[in-house]
């Protein structure tokens, strides 16, 4: 599915946030995490592959914290300026390449990933990782896309994942150690698929929570 080289997202991140499709498919998705999960005022948060913030700009009003990361400093800076422009004290920006050795530290009630995984080419570590720096009783939700036959991205350019199978992804999320597993449907999106034509794409969430 990859065509062995990685997308240039720097080169993205100025016009990412015009795609209207994009931007109602994450607020979709921060929704669904915000029903499923709950978090609380006093959650401290990860968005993991937080691109342009799409994602934590929702989660931001009703959490403690939000640490956003990502591998592209283009998509950072674009988040860095909204924060700025909205005085948003609370969301804290983090370059991190794991395929360059980096390493995340701290400790979260709510690690969130929404659209990343498809872009990384082993998953279960990585979800290891993930579930490895949640306090107790803290929760992993991935939101990707529905197993889709690579007709959602017009390139295959750094996509190692033509969607995901819900069953083989819930047995990640379990032997890494999580509980009360489950899967919703998150977003639907439709658009023109690698073929040309118009197709609608689910997105799934799976939340996990780490035993207490």
């Amino acid at each position: 599915m990859s065509s062995g080289e990685k997308r240039d997202f720097d080169a993205a991140a100025a016009t990412w946030d015009e795609n209207p499709a994009r931007v109602r498919m994450a607020r979709d998705v921060a929704g669904t995490i915000l029903g499923m999960v709950k978090p609380g005022p006093d959650a401290d948060v990860l968005d993991f592959g937080c691109g342009t913030g799409l994602v934590t700009l929702v989660l931001q009003p009703h959490v403690r914290s939000v640490t956003a990361a990502d591998s592209s400093t283009g998509m950072l800076a674009v988040l860095d300026a909204k924060i700025k422009a909205g005085s948003l004290a609370n969301i804290r920006t983090l370059h991190i390449d794991l395929e360059r050795g980096d390493m995340i530290g701290g400790q979260y009630d709510l690690v969130v990933s929404s659209m990343t995984f498809h872009h990384i080419p082993e998953v279960k570590p990585v979800i290891g990782l993930l579930a490895g720096i949640l306090k107790p009783g803290g929760s992993l939700a991935i939101a990707d896309l529905d197993s889709d036959e690579g007709q959602f991205h017009e390139s295959g350019e750094g996509v190692f994942h033509p969607g995901f199978d819900r069953c083989l992804m819930r047995r990640n999320f379990e032997d890494a150690g999580l509980a009360g597993v489950r899967s919703r449907t998150a977003a639907i999106v439709r658009k023109p698929g690698a073929s040309g034509e118009l197709r609608s794409f689910t997105v799934f969430l799976m939340t996990g929570r780490k035993p207490a």
